[in-house]
This record gives C-alpha cells, structure tokens and sequence, in this order.
C-alpha cells in the first residue's frame, strides 16, 4: 500500500526499454568474434617485406574500431524511456507553477531568415502555460535592425495569434508550420476566422521578407517603436553598442492580446560587439541573455531553442515541470533535454540527418546511465544550476517565487541596467563561461555545459513525447551537411583532448557508462583515420596482391564475415525501430562513410591545429535555407554536388581508388583463372 502512494505521489515514470536479452546475446558473440579477428591479426604478422606494415596498420584500425564499439555498447545495454503525469501536475500546483524564460538566439539574418525566427518566437509564446509566467528572449547576435522589426511585428500578430490558439487548441502553434500543414480551415474554426488569420500572417512575413530583401525599414514604421531609433549608418554586425528593447512589458496593463488575456514579456536583445574583444559565439549570447532575464523576469526555469527549433507541442513546459517538481526525484535533476527532431526529412533521409537512432536509442542509453547530453536546444534548465550551483542532497529549490518583481522602475530604466549587463567588458576577470553559465572555448559550447553539470552533481532526463516538443530545419545539401558535422566532430573531439576529457574530469563524478557515453561523441573525428586506412589499404592490397584478409574458405574468414553480418543487421534493425526506411538505413550508412572521409577528418584536423596554436576557433553558422534549384533536388532525394570543396575531391578520390582497383584486381583473378 505503501508503494502504491508513493508512485501516485510521482509526476514521472522510468521504464526500461524491452528487447534487452536478444541485444545482449548479438553483443557477447560479436564481442568474441571481435576477439578472435584480433587474435587472427596478432599471430599471422607477415615477415619484413610481404605487407606487414600494411598488416600492422590493419590490425591498429582494427583494435580501434574495437575499442568504439565497446564504447558505443555503453549506451545501448540498458536504455529507459519516460513517461509524465500532467494530470496530477494540474492537480498538485493548479495554476501554482514557476515562471519560465524562454532563450531564442539568432545571429544573421540571411542564414537565418527573420520570418523563420519570429515563427518560432511566436510558437514559444503560445505555450499551454499561464502567458503571465512566461518571458521570451531573442538574442539577435547580427545586431540587425531587420531581426527587430520582425520582432515587432511579431509582437503586433502575437494579440490575435495567441487568442487563435487557445481557443481551438492548434498545433504546431509556429503560424508557419500550422498554415503549411493544414490542408483546409481547422475542424472547429470558420473558414472566414481561418482564412483572416492565414491572411494576417502572410501579410505580415511579405513585409518582412521585403524589408530584408531590400535591407531598409520603411520610415513610417521606424515611428512606431522607439526601438528603431538604436540603429544608426555606423553600427555593423561585428560593431555596435549593447541594445535591450522590451517590446511587450507583461506587467503592463497594456500588455493584452484581443480577447483581453496578458500577453508574455517579449524582449530584444543585441549585445554589444566590438573589434577589440571576443564575443564567444553563442554561449556569449545565452550568457548575456542569464544576465538580462535575471534583471527583467528572473524566472527559476531557462528553455533555450535554437532559431529553426519551434515549438511543436503546447505542453513541453509542464512535461519538463512534471521532472522539476516531483517530490522524490526533483532534488536531483539539473535539466530536461527533448530531441533534435526535423520538419524537412525526405522520406529516404537522403543525407542522413535524421538522428533517429541517436534519439531512440543512444540519449535513452545515456538518459539510463545518469545523464542525457545538453544538445543546445530544446532544453530546460534550472536558473540556479545554470549558474553554477553544485549539487547538494538539502538542496530544495523555490518554484513559489513570482515573475520579479519591478518596484519604483519603468520600463526605460529597466533597459539602461539591462544594456550594462550585455557590454563587452562585463564578463572581464569574472568566472562567466568558466563556473558561472555557459562554457567558453569549445564549438559545442553546450555539450561541455551539460559534462560540467554532471560533474557537478546534477544528474539529467531525456524527455521524447509521443508528439514531438521542438520541430527545426535539417541541412538540405550536402555542403551544409558536411559542416554541421565538422563543427559537432570538432567540438567534441576538443573536450575529448582538453581537461573535460569525461574520463579524467569526470573520474569520481560520473559512472564510467556515462563517461563512455560522452566518448561516442568525442572520439568521431579520431574515427576518421581508421576509417581512411580501412577504405584505401586493403583496395591497394587488391592490385599488389597483397593478402590482408584470411582466404574465403579459411575457418578464420568466420569471424571477420560474423562480425560484419551480425553488426549490419543490428544496425538495421535499431534504423527501422527507430522509424527509418530501408533505403534510408542505406542511405544513413553510405553518409556515415562520407562524414568519417570529409567532415571527421577536416574537425580532426582543425582540432589539431588549434591544440597547436596555428589557428583559432571559429563559429559557422549552417543555413537554414536553399535557393529553389537545390531545395528541388532535395525533395526528390538527388545527392547534391553543387559546390566545389576539398571534402569532394575526397570522396572522388577514395570512390575512383576503389573503382579502379576493384577492375584491376578483377581483371588479375580472370587472367589467373585463364
């Protein structure tokens, strides 16, 4: 009886995921198998002059693809899948809850267009959440007068779109994705509301889309806010002054959409740049965005979202509440982390961006070993935690505590704080990006972020809805595909070299299944070495006639054949559990190939070269849009070749050296044969 209060008591359920005796039993012969293709290389080692360092070298790629795939088992040997409890959330807090601020960040307003920002600023405003209690801040980072007009037309839509929402309960609620997929009117709206509210916001993003393809704001729109009157002929991305703009102040009594509800505080931020410092890339921005929202609406929950990543779902703030105020578990846990899931997968996943099986599989295993990684978006922090606070077994949070509160300030006072808060000489000789916030020196900033949390205590959930939470945009091209991968190899690869190596920062602090999880991602760029020798040296082997493998008819060609097999099946059937396609799986396998040659290599290297002082990091944003030509090709699933690029001529290269060898080799056992 005693156990059934209590699990009624509970916001949340961990259950296992099943399927785990038939994984187990593949994992232990493929372990032996890998044994014994190890035991096969270290006791036939050619004499001097026959290919044995040839023999060598496959036998070291061999070892470290060995080692991997341990580590990839970290993940997979026991995953667990959560389920919340709304209802009794409802029940216990009614509308008691905490406030939450909501982190959007930009930073250019071409890669990433405007009217794709403010659908998503205007899906987080629509969350199933007393709008009260809610405060959204975009970081525009390009400190672009044409991110804040959108902002505020945003704001202007935002009193009728909201009060659309609520009142018939749509989703996605991003006015984009919703009048993109909705074929006719809503089941219980008019044609005539439908069509005046799809006619509002395509009226709106014209103007917006206009105003960034001409780069100017109409003069009499500049009148209407006298947030346009920041903006001057001086100002560049890279140089202009902190900007803070509270464009809807939700303690306002103005503050109100059309059916006279509060609308959610609405703010605009643009740190200051200048030449003479760095700025640190997006964790400056979301560091900034601590210290403004700290000052403005102090919330105890941080959402953060990528541009692209809109809200899918009305109910992810109370899913992530279940976590935080549970009464057993809530003590523990740090941040809730939703995945990466996208609007524009073709059906093939022809470039392998899906992340299904990273998703369905891999951030369960982590999610069971104590921690899920932080990824950047979709993610819900506790204020607190963020900032630093290690763990503590007392430690109770207070969700009482309001939106703060304002005093004797108005909204322009507010604003001059704020803008000392976002200069470029705040954080000097402080602990911001090193204790405090989000980590500096790392181009997966939010990776790092989530090691230091762990290691500090907290412990992390992996929160996969049966509707999706965020929705975002995939590269279209392979271009884009490449250096997505670039920058997520290098990144990780970095913390793997530095001193958040998992292994040694993280000994004593987190369990070595999680310390293994971690190294999945941290050692891809290192894969791409084996994989080139793998690739290149057995196809030379070919046509010299250099034996590198056991003969077909040779006991010992066994295992190298079950190890194989066993290792695609599974690969297979995790793709198609995972919601892939046949050809998708293939598809997926044929881009794991291309980004261990072009993307692994290239963050490898960089790696290197940084480590070795003969270049800095950069930041490259992928974009999140194509010209007509390549979004066509995309659909129906044409690999894109539309640039010239050194990864290229690598996948030429390594494909043509195989071609050729292949008809050379063939070409000898049909001379042999006659």
């Amino acid at each position: 009886m005693e156990t059934t209060t209590t699990e009624r008591r509970r916001l949340f359920a961990t259950e296992k995921v099943g399927g785990r005796a038939v994984y187990r039993l593949q994992a232990a012969t493929v372990a032996a198998g890998i044994l014994l293709v190890l035991y096969y290389r270290a006791t036939r080692v050619p004499a001097a002059g026959e290919g044995r360092a040839a023999w060598l070298g496959m036998a070291a790629a061999e070892l470290w693809f060995a080692v991997y795939w341990v580590i990839t088992q970290s993940v997979r040997w026991c995953p667990v899948r959560r389920r919340t409890f709304k209802n009794r959330l409802a029940e216990r807090y009614k509308e008691n809850l905490p406030g939450v601020d909501v982190f959007v960040c930009t930073a250019d307003p071409h890669a990433e267009p405007p009217s794709l920002v403010i659908s998503t600023i205007l899906s987080v405003m629509a969350y199933n959440y007393p709008s009260e209690k809610i405060s959204v801040y975009l970081s525009d980072d390009g400190g672009s007068i044409l991110t804040f007009y959108a902002l505020w037309e945003a704001s202007m839509f935002a009193k009728k779109w909201l009060p659309f929402c609520r009142r018939y309960n749509i989703e996605p609620r991003s006015p984009a994705a919703y009048f993109s997929e909705s074929e006719g009117h809503h089941n219980l709206c008019s044609p005539k509301e439908w069509s005046f509210i799809k006619n509002l916001y395509e009226e709106m993003r014209e103007r917006i889309d206009s105003a960034v393809m001409s780069g100017k704001i109409p003069e009499e729109i500049k009148l209407k806010h006298k947030g346009f009157d920041e903006w001057n002929s001086e100002m560049t991305s890279k140089n202009h002054q902190p900007i803070v703009q509270v464009l809807i102040d939700g303690k306002s009594q103005n503050a109100v959409d059309d059916d006279g509800n509060v609308l959610p505080t609405l703010v605009y931020m643009a740190r200051e740049k200048s030449p003479q410092y760095h700025h640190n890339f997006k964790a400056g921005a979301l560091n900034a965005l601590i210290r403004v929202s700290a000052l403005i609406s102090d919330s105890p929950v941080i959402l953060n979202v990528d541009c692209d990543m809109y809200s899918n779902n009305s109910d992810s703030i109370r899913d992530a509440l279940c976590f935080f105020l549970d009464e057993e578990m809530s003590h523990k846990i740090g941040f809730v982390q939703y995945p990466q899931n996208y609007n524009n997968m073709t059906k093939n996943n022809i470039y392998g961006n899906s992340l299904n099986v990273i998703n369905h599989v891999e951030m369960r295993g982590l999610d069971s070993a104590g921690g899920c990684l932080y990824i950047g978006t979709g993610c819900f922090h506790r204020r607190e935690i963020l900032c630093g606070k290690k763990f503590s077994k007392d430690y109770k949070e207070d969700w009482g505590r309001g939106i703060k509160e304002r005093g004797h300030e108005n909204i322009d006072e507010i604003e001059e704080k704020a803008k000392s808060l976002a200069t470029c000489t705040y954080e000097l000789r402080t602990q911001w990006g090193n204790e405090i916030g989000v980590k500096y020196g790392c181009p997966v900033e939010d990776v790092i972020t989530g090691l230091a949390i762990h290691c500090r205590g907290w412990e992390s959930v992996y929160m996969e809805p049966q509707r999706a939470a965020f929705v975002g945009v995939a590269p279209a091209t392979l271009a884009q595909t490449i250096l997505q991968h670039k920058r997520w190899s290098e990144g990780n690869f970095t913390i793997f070299l530095s001193k958040h190596n998992t292994f040694l920062f993280g000994h004593g602090k987190i369990s070595l299944q999680l310390q293994m999880g971690y190294c999945i991602y941290g050692l891809w760029a290192a894969n791409s070495l084996p994989t080139i020798y793998y690739v290149m040296i057995p196809a030379l082997g070919l046509v010299k006639g250099t034996p590198l493998f056991p003969e077909i008819m040779s006991p010992w060609a066994t295992p190298f054949i079950y190890v194989f097999c066993v290792k695609t099946l599974y690969s297979l059937y995790e793709a198609l559990l995972s919601g892939d396609t046949l050809k998708g799986w293939w598809n997926g396998q044929r881009m794991w190939m291309v980004k261990r040659i072009t993307s692994y290599l290239y963050g490898f290297i960089d790696t290197i070269r940084k480590l070795l002082g003969l270049s800095k990091m950069s930041f490259e944003i992928t974009a999140k849009v194509s010209d007509g030509d390549e979004a066509k090709r995309y659909e129906q699933e044409i690999l894109e070749f539309g640039s010239s690029s050194p990864e290229y001529v690598i996948i030429a290269t390594v494909a043509l050296l195989n071609f050729v060898c292949l008809v050379a080799g063939l070409s000898k056992i049909m001379a042999a044969a006659t």
